[in-house]
């Protein structure tokens, strides 16, 4: 069987590492966008759903290399907050916002909210462009609640406030070896594995 180059829109060296790792044993060559020259190219992040930021970030780069391509996009959903931060997640308190100046804007936003009452999931979208040009997108989901105070020194992002259902740990309480098996990332990239097991199954 033919190795396929599989083609990660991120210069992220953890992201391409986490990507390789799930893929392993597949007839594939995992390239971030950084080795097939396209470093420079920077996707603007502006439409309107985690689908459509992920399928436009893949398709810029697919029009550029051969290849299957992929791009993600992740956000945390509040519903007391009717779905905030979500695509803004990154950029929550600011277009340079710091994890922590993030952090504290949710903490703010739900200050009066009972522990119970504050329901949320994290979000995963995976987009693929075929070689054909053909899109398909994947998607983990791992549901939480936000906790009163950040909790745990492990991770980023907004790991010390998300407690995982069925864990009552934050991600940052509970460590990578943990997160990597049950995070929204986990479950998308396994849905990744089975969909391109499938597609070189059909070569």
């Amino acid at each position: 069987m033919l190795q396929k180059r599989i083609i990660v829109a991120s210069g992220n060296t953890h992201k391409i590492e986490e990507i390789k790792s799930i893929l392993k044993g597949l007839p594939v060559e995992v390239l971030s966008k950084n080795e097939v020259g396209l470093k420079e190219l920077e996707v603007v992040e502006d439409r309107e759903t985690l689908e459509e930021n992920a399928i436009k970030k893949a398709k810029e780069i697919s029009e550029k290399t051969e290849g299957i391509v992929l791009a993600d996009d992740t956000g945390l959903f509040v519903d007391k907050l009717n779905g905030e931060p979500g695509i803004y997640s990154a950029r929550y308190a600011g277009e340079d916002a710091t994890y922590l100046e993030n952090n504290k804007k949710l903490l703010k936003e739900l200050e009066d909210t009972k522990l119970e009452q504050r329901t949320a999931e994290f979000r995963t979208v995976i987009a693929i462009v075929l070689e054909d040009k053909s899109i398909k997108t994947l998607t983990g989901i791992c549901k939480g609640r936000i906790a009163l105070e950040p909790k745990g020194d492990k991770g980023f992002g907004y790991d010390p406030l998300f407690i995982v259902d069925g864990y009552d740990k934050t991600f940052a309480q509970l460590g990578e070896d943990i997160k990597n098996k049950i995070s929204h990332r986990a479950r998308a990239l396994e849905e990744l594995r089975k969909e391109l097991e499938d597609i070189l199954k059909d070569e």
